[in-house]
């Protein structure tokens, strides 16, 4: 193969996996709409469509074990090919996440814990993924810092919206067998703990990109 036509394919996994990445951000965004709304049909298309991002993941992953096994990449190209392979590996998870999230919405009551903006902290953790993935797709180490520190602020986000759920779990007179309270407390915590794994996601792909630009491992954890 020529120098030329390896270069291209660098070029074109770089273009595939933001592709992917773009993906996702769709999905994610539209399993926080229909769990604000409580639309079970749009769920399930978030549901039954996962995989469409599972099949792009598996192509991905073909795609740079070959360049590795094939080609055998030195120095920033291999850091590209290795970063790359992580990175589609917590798009996925991404996937699954959004995934988690259709599912509660089939489940859950929305009555409850009304004053828990899911809405915001979900744009948020999107927002991070997109500045992580933007990093990437630009050869960008300084970003990934502030997608580090954004990370910081999601954590508080999740914490505080937990302690209200416990709060009020706690303030909530139960009736014998009545078991409602504790599986609606249980899915809340399980969004909100969804949404923040979203955000480390985000933090690991940032990781990687600064690793792939810079040979810096400083924000691998």
């Amino acid at each position: 193969m020529s120098r030329t036509d390896y270069q291209r394919q660098l070029e074109e996994l770089r273009t595939n996996v933001v592709e992917l990445s773009e993906l996702v951000c769709r999905r994610l965004r539209r399993a926080l709409e229909a769990y604000e709304r409580k639309d079970e049909e749009l769920a399930e298309s978030i549901i039954t469509g996962d995989h469409e991002i599972n099949e792009r993941y598996l192509e991905l992953e073909r795609r740079c074990i070959e360049l590795i096994a094939l080609q055998q990449p030195v120095a920033s190209d291999l850091r590209f090919v290795a970063s790359s392979f992580k990175i589609i590996t917590d798009l996925e998870r991404i996937g699954d996440l959004a995934v988690n999230i259709g599912e509660y919405t089939q489940q859950a009551s929305r009555d409850r814990y009304q004053d828990i903006d899911i809405a915001f902290i979900g744009e948020e953790t999107v927002d991070m993924v997109e500045e992580a993935i933007e990093a990437y797709a630009n050869d960008d180490a300084a970003t990934t810092y502030d997608v580090a520190s954004a990370d910081d602020e999601i954590d508080t986000l999740c914490e505080q919206a937990s302690e209200v759920v416990i709060r009020n779990l706690l303030e909530t007179e139960i009736g014998i067998g009545d078991e409602s309270p504790f599986e609606d407390v249980s899915r809340m915590l399980l969004t909100i703990r969804d949404l923040e794994r979203v955000g480390d996601h985000a933090v690991n792909i940032a990781a990687r990109t600064l690793y792939m630009v810079d040979n810096d491992d400083g924000l691998i954890y």
